[in-house]
């Protein structure tokens, strides 16, 4: 009998073991599509970019190694440090504008309103984001136009001089940022907006009871909660602001001057335009690592002012 219990424990183990192995070949089955995806589209050509960046290529002749030349060649570039001011610029000032709105139209639409209009607003503010960035600024280089754009006739009926927008180094920066920011800031508006939600309405209700107004109430309650959609936020915003290449591209070409050529801008040009793919390499791991200080920076200061429920 003992003998029998036995088999039968063993048998047991055996189908269990057999049923946790089937289980994780059919993990691994759904999981691989994913998993090749990003080895292929994504570790194989950051692996490729790093190794092309020792090379000096031009995909005519051989590829020539020259060790760190290109990097080299990078700090003693005006061109290239200039591209990369500009883009750190252009993030503090692009992201903090469109976090700031975001949030300013997200409290907004908490207030009493009709139902069809909070849903048409939401749909209004992000309805910019899934348009084609090089087709808004297209029109948006008209609009800005110095001579017969929109705004600067808006501008004239309201008594003021027209603007350089394009063609001064301040105000095409500027025009950058607005146009980038028109697009983007839909995207951190969707997060604030579900993230307002999941606040306990109790919270607020409470405070209310305790005479606070509707300033202190954001700064003491709403924002402290809302410093998590605040994090990923500003860790989308930054990454995405660090790689903008299509507004200055379209609306300036990098102009006037170096005033608002971006280190993707010089990437793609050095690439493409001068086959120059080595030294694009080398710009391009410049960039990728940037992006991993600045990203780890933030996950690193959220430590004091994100607070989880």
């Amino acid at each position: 009998m003992s003998s029998r219990t036995t088999d039968r424990a063993a048998d047991g183990v055996a189908r269990d073991r057999g049923s946790q192995r089937r289980q994780r070949w059919t993990a691994w089955l759904f999981l691989a599509p994913t998993v090749i995806g990003v080895v292929v589209f994504t570790v194989v050509p950051i692996a490729g970019s790093v190794v092309l960046s020792f090379f000096r290529w031009n995909v005519i002749d051989p590829a020539r190694y020259t060790g760190l030349d290109n990097y080299r060649a990078l700090a003693t570039d005006s061109s290239v440090r200039a591209s990369f001011g500009n883009t750190l610029l252009f993030m503090v000032v692009a992201v903090s504008l469109q976090l700031l709105i975001a949030l300013v139209l997200a409290l907004a639409l908490q207030g009493r309103m009709p139902n069809w209009v909070r849903q048409a607003l939401r749909s209004a503010f992000f309805f910019p984001l899934v348009l084609s960035a090089a087709s808004v600024s297209v029109v948006m280089k008209y609009l800005f136009n110095q001579d017969f754009g929109v705004v600067n006739w808006l501008i004239g009926q309201a008594g003021a001089s027209p603007v350089p927008w394009l063609t001064d180094e301040t105000w095409a920066l500027a025009a950058v940022v607005l146009v980038y920011v028109w697009q983007q800031f839909g995207f951190s508006f969707l997060l604030f907006v579900g993230g307002l939600a999941n606040i306990p309405k109790e919270l607020h209700e409470a405070a209310a009871v305790d005479g606070a107004t509707g300033l202190r109430k954001h700064l003491r309650i709403t924002l402290p909660l809302l410093s998590p959609t605040f994090l990923v936020a500003s860790v989308v915003g930054v990454i995405n602001a660090q790689q903008v290449f299509e507004q200055p591209y379209v609306l300036t070409d990098g102009g006037p001057g170096d005033s608002t050529r971006t280190v993707v801008m010089v990437l793609y040009q050095t690439a493409f335009e001068e086959l120059r793919f080595g030294e694009a390499s080398a710009v391009g791991v410049v960039l990728f690592a940037l992006i991993l200080v600045v990203t780890a920076l933030q996950f690193r200061l959220s430590r004091r002012f994100v607070h989880y429920q």
